[in-house]
């Protein structure tokens, strides 16, 4: 039984945390294969430090395509916003190390004869829906989220100058019966120009940052820290090392649902890490907003070159319906989540990629070029009507 009173604490980093970074440029490179052949296969490692870019892996795709890379990344880098002289865009040095995939690995996830196209990898994939926010999502995680997303747009267009790319939020909330009633904590560091103390940026942000919490969630207990260390003019690459796949938390459920321990950035959809992740979070969320249960976890399995998954579980919350109903029918609905029926029924062979690698993977709005098609609720009805 879920504990009905609790204090919940989640984080998130914003897209010029170095780790961000990362991800965005090895989903940038995912893109720029996809976009040139939808059936490329791209395994991208991105490391970024003081003006230094390297970016190794393994690929399957049309070759000119790394050529045209160092452009497309420094734009990217120039999109995040930086322009420092620890880490700049256009004269930051760059080094590509990507290489032929493995004929070993791809023959156990091509399709061949009968057999059908294989898992890319074995492994374990979560997905989780909660009504405790619009999104479906755990409110922890998704006001971090929003807190970094409204800033980042105020320092992107210029309403606020005062702020660099670097930034990390956590808010902590007070739960009552289960639902979220109230913010214990809020904590924002984020980067900014030379000569702001932290009372200046605390004055900068709060307006921002009360925007995005439900009215009466922040109150006069609530206890704010704003740049706590003091000073960070220094950040991005240059403060601290990033590397792809290390904020796998932030990307996904912020702790308030279990992880497989795969990341997304960097990985084509033939990765079952990140495929089957988008359909777990696909079916959990239409269950929830169908409103078979308040919160939903679903876990399928996988091994490498094996189209059929290993085990599919539900968990639900307050359900009302068998949860071992929803292991038969949610399969069904996508002809047997192979990874092969994953990707035709997200339509994940597309370059939808680079704009997943900040703000989440899961809680964000369906796009018209199929962003984000694992949002979609369009199951909903059906299984209302199966339940």
């Amino acid at each position: 039984m879920t504990r009905p009173s609790y204090i919940f604490t989640s984080e998130s980093v914003s897209e010029g945390h170095p780790d961000k970074v990362a991800d965005r440029i090895s989903d940038t490179v995912v893109d720029a294969f996809l976009a040139a052949d939808p059936y490329s296969r791209v395994a991208c490692e991105t490391l970024v430090t003081t003006q230094r870019i390297v970016i190794a892996g393994e690929v399957r795709g049309p070759g000119e395509v790394i050529d045209g890379l160092e452009d497309q990344i420094r734009a990217a880098i120039k999109d995040i916003g930086y322009e420092q002289h620890g880490f700049h865009w256009a004269t930051a040095d760059y080094a590509c190390h990507l290489h032929a995939q493995s004929a070993d690995i791809a023959m156990g996830v091509d399709a061949a004869g009968n057999k059908d196209e294989g898992a890319g990898d074995q492994g374990i994939m979560f997905g989780y829906a909660t009504n405790e926010t619009p999104e479906l999502m755990p409110a922890t995680l998704q006001y971090s989220q929003n807190i970094l997303s409204v800033l980042a747009k105020a320092r992107k267009s210029g309403e606020q100058k005062g702020l660099e790319p670097d930034a990390k939020s956590q808010v902590t909330l007070q739960y009552e019966n289960g639902r979220p009633v109230r913010a214990t904590s809020i904590v924002l560091s984020t980067q900014h120009k030379e000569g702001l103390s932290p009372a200046d940026v605390h004055e900068i942000v709060k307006p921002y940052i009360l925007k995005v919490l439900p009215e009466g969630f922040i109150d006069a207990a609530t206890e704010w820290h704003v740049n706590p260390t003091g000073n960070f003019v220094i950040g991005g690459p240059d403060g601290d090392c990033g590397l792809t796949g290390r904020k796998i938390i932030v990307d996904t459920y912020g702790g308030a649902a279990p992880h497989g321990g795969g990341a997304f950035s960097g990985k084509d959809p033939t990765k079952v890490d990140r495929s089957a992740a988008y359909m777990c979070r696909y079916l959990a969320k239409n269950v929830v907003a169908a409103g078979l249960a308040d919160k939903c976890t679903i876990q399928i399995g996988f091994a490498i070159g094996v189209s059929k998954p290993l085990s599919f579980y539900v968990d639900l919350v307050n359900g009302n319906v068998d949860p071992a109903k929803l292991e038969k029918v949610l399969p069904e609905l996508v002809n047997g989540c192979t990874p092969r029926a994953i990707r035709e029924h997200l339509k994940l062979n597309r370059p939808i990629y680079a704009r997943t690698s900040a703000y989440g993977h899961f809680g964000r709005t369906p796009e018209a070029d199929g962003g984000f098609s694992w949002e979609q609720t369009d199951l909903a009805d059906e299984l209302k009507r199966l339940a």
